[in-house]
């Protein structure tokens, strides 16, 4: 495959950034029967030390010596469920993992014919919903791109764009103009294409007479084929190259589907050449390929245009409100509050209504990710499998990128490939979770699982719950509580963009540690819900659940407690290191399956203690919402060009770590408390390398003296506009008394009534376009370095 080699990127590049730009291969190789073994054995030792430890350390203790003070006891007791609590996240990183292996070694491709037959007969329609807010219209054209040429008999591309409707920053305006036409823009690109492949099919369908193609019909397939390879490669010339993901795109997308065609083209060429005949239906079946990949409709929508829709400032509703218009038709009508939807009944569509079509299945794709070729056909395949009728959802956990310009983004990138093969793993036990970035659904699913409730008149229905910010894993409780399962498709499919510094990853992964903790109660109503239906809940399954949902929680309590807590030396014992020893030897293992070094196995060690006060702020905004009722605000996580600034708690709890850990290593020296020291010591030497490779010292200082400095300015643009009263006037609002029942604003009080209706109401539209830029303004916790405060 021809490839991108070289390019100018928009961010400088870092030492020690990724210079693999390659993907890894689509299709997991299959692992060796001694490398399951290992695994297997690998989950014996750590059961295994984990139990010497507490019979050898703990119970001897107080067999030896008798009845201890109680401060022993409490340490004895308080340091048991630390280590056990860790130890079982371990085991269940391990349990997981030998799932993926077995997976892995068990799975057959289906063939590019068999695909190619069951379409050719079944041919389902799907939607791809892509929600956005505030990105770049770079980043969104190569997500709708990916996902209008992917191979699908009939598609169709909605951007759900979530962005104010009447932005009054220039910039912001222009921006919000060019995602807009991205949808006109694409479909004008495919124009000629999909015509010329549209019309080819056509042709040879009311020609095709003979069980046996032509020569001539098949010559003229292949140099279809060809044209199509070519179209391809000069799109690709023709694209901008900035960073490692126009290369992706370029490479992955692009020139690859060229190079399928292109290959595909002279497979026809070498069948006539060696005088074999293709059969009418396979060549009726490759034309099919061409006008499916290229026919697509794209369209954009936006729910904040619409007062009957919820504005609810999080990505669950952006989709829902979608997703509930979904299969009606709808008439405009115009009121104080803004223009609605009303649903027209069945047979009464005019000239001018607005129709959205329904379709068998859905996919989701956030704005930011990508789509490998025949993702929609395979995963569609696969939920159409007379087994997999009750899958609501199937998905290809998404990879990082490769090529990262910083080293956080790499570092962050392999987290997120290790946690591609936990996902799958976790499918081998039927215990999998729907993870948001991409995923094929089942709409009949979703239709069992809505919820309805009535919002100032109108109807709001929920398929995807927003009451946390990780809806997708709430959804998946959800579904299997109404007797649907979910799988991970085991290939390399989609991939997603990490984040290149850490003011934007805190941001992201503070709202990944929030949430688990309150749907905890849900799984337990679908257990029981199971059980009641006759079903087998695994003790394995149930276990990954709760592993998943809840181990960030006691993963950073317990990780506090030893860092803070100078325990007694007679607790530790070399078997709590060789009870973790094979768990960080089988991460070593998958960072290099992965393609990364097995040394960074050190580095996310390093990395995730600095994320640790991230992560405890995200879990103690779990427990604000169970206590308050109050749901926490979705936080996007910020895409700029330019770095983003850390919050200042941030940027110095990992100093403060750094520094207590120094403390704690000269304390336990001078109490030759030898163990506690070399822990101190590891943790102080990782951290302070996290600090500088992947904060740096001179961010550290920026967003010190900005988080210091911030309190001190008001920021003008903010103001609100003041004006004096205007004298009332004999006018009144007719459109708000008919639409409200009063002149406007608030409810008047009974004794005020009268006097209100000589009153002007202030603009509607001024009203809601003011409330709707307060509503998007859900980042306020981190901002772009640029500008005068980058100077600063």
């Amino acid at each position: 495959m021809s490839s991108t080699n070289s390019y100018a990127p928009a961010r400088k590049r870092q030492l020690g950034s990724e210079k693999r730009t390659e993907p890894l291969p689509t299709v997991h190789p299959k692992p060796s029967d001694s490398k399951i073994t290992w695994s297997r054995v690998a989950i014996v030792l750590t059961v295994l030390f984990w139990a010497i430890y507490v019979v050898t350390t703990i119970i001897r203790q107080f067999i030896d010596s008798g009845s201890q003070n109680f401060r022993f006891t409490m340490e004895a007791i308080g340091y048991t469920v630390v280590v056990t609590f860790l130890t079982f996240s371990a085991l269940m990183y391990l349990v997981a993992r030998q799932g993926a292996l077995q997976r892995f070694q068990k799975h057959v491709r289906v063939p590019r014919a068999e695909l190619d037959r069951h379409f050719a007969e079944n041919q389902p329609s799907i939607t791809v919903l892509v929600p956005s807010y505030a990105e770049e219209p770079e980043v969104v054209k190569m997500t709708l791109l990916s996902a209008a040429l992917q191979e699908f008999p009939s598609k169709r591309v909605v951007l759900l764009l979530d962005d104010n409707p009447n932005p009054s920053d220039p910039a912001v305006r222009e921006r919000l103009d060019a995602t807009r036409d991205l949808a006109n823009d694409i479909s004008a690109m495919l124009a000629e294409p999909r015509f010329r492949f549209s019309d080819a099919l056509l042709r040879y369908e009311l020609g095709d007479s003979g069980v046996y193609a032509t020569d001539a019909a098949s010559r003229e397939l292949a140099d279809e084929y060809r044209w199509a390879a070519q179209w391809l490669y000069e799109q690709a010339d023709a694209h901008r190259i900035q960073d490692h993901v126009d290369v992706f795109f370029v490479d992955q997308v692009l020139r690859a589907l060229g190079d399928d065609l292109a290959l595909t083209g002279e497979a026809v060429s070498a069948a006539i050449a060696e005088g074999a005949s293709l059969t009418s239906k396979r060549v009726a079946q490759l034309y099919r390929r061409l006008a499916w990949t290229f026919d697509a409709e794209l369209a954009v929508f936006e729910r904040k245009k619409w007062a009957s829709l919820s504005h609810e400032a999080n990505k669950a509703m952006n989709l829902n409100a979608y997703i509930g218009l979904m299969g009606g038709s709808y008439r405009v009508e115009e009121t104080p509050e803004g223009p609605i939807l009303s649903q027209v009944p069945a047979g009464q569509r005019r000239p001018g209504d607005i129709e959205i079509p329904d379709s068998d299945f859905l996919l989701t794709l956030d704005a930011d990710s990508i789509l490998l070729r025949e993702y929609c056909l395979r995963l569609t395949y696969f939920l159409q499998q007379p087994g997999n009728a009750r899958v609501a959802v199937t998905q290809t956990p998404y990879s990082s990128f490769r090529g990262a310009g910083t080293r956080i983004e790499r570092l962050a990138g392999a987290t997120t490939d290790i946690q591609h093969i936990l996902h799958q793993g976790k499918s081998y036990y039927g215990a999998t979770f729907w993870v948001g970035a991409n995923a094929v659904i089942r709409k009949r699913a979703l239709d069992d699982i809505v919820e309805t409730e009535f919002v100032g008149g109108f109807e709001v229905r929920r398929y995807i719950q927003d009451r946390t910010v990780i809806e997708d894993t709430e959804s998946s409780i959800d579904l299997g509580t109404h007797g649907w399962t979910l799988s991970n498709y085991p290939e390399r499919l989609s991939y997603s963009a990490t984040p290149p510094d850490f003011g934007s990853l805190i941001v992201q992964r503070r709202r990944w540690a929030n949430g688990g903790l309150l749907i905890l109660p849900k799984l337990w109503r679908q257990v029981k819900e199971r059980k009641r239906r006759g079903e087998t809940v695994s003790r394995v399954e149930l276990l990954l659940r709760v592993n998943y949902m809840a181990s960030i929680s006691w993963a950073s309590f317990g990780l506090i407690f030893l860092l803070a807590y100078p325990y007694d030396g007679r607790l530790l014992s070399p078997m709590v290191l060789l009870a973790a020893l094979p768990y960080f030897i089988s991460q070593a293992a998958d960072l290099r399956y992965s393609g990364y070094k097995a040394t960074d196995i050190f580095r996310i060690y390093g990395f995730n203690l600095i994320l640790l006060p991230v992560n405890l702020a995200g879990v103690l905004k779990s427990i604000q919402q169970s206590l308050t009722g109050k749901k926490i605000p979705f936080a996007r996580t910020p895409k700029v060009k330019n770095r983003t600034a850390s919050p200042l708690l941030y940027v110095v709890a990992p100093l403060a770590i750094v520094g207590f850990s120094l403390f704690t290593l000269w304390r336990d020296i001078n109490a030759h408390n030898w163990g506690n020291a070399a822990f101190a010591a590891f943790n102080a030497t990782l951290a302070i390398w996290a600090i500088i490779a992947y904060i740096g010292p001179w961010n550290t200082i920026v967003d010190i003296w900005l988080g210091m400095t911030k309190p001190l300015y008001v920021d003008k643009s903010r103001k609100r506009a003041t004006t004096a009263a205007t004298p009332a006037t004999a006018s009144i609002d007719w459109r708000s008394v008919l639409y409200h029942g009063h002149a406007g604003g608030d409810v008047p009080h009974l004794a005020g009534v009268g006097a209100d209706v000589n009153v002007p109401a202030a603009s509607a539209s001024g009203g809601v376009a003011d409330a709707a830029a307060e509503s998007d303004g859900t980042e306020s916790e981190s901002e772009s370095v640029s500008g005068e405060r980058q100077a600063a």
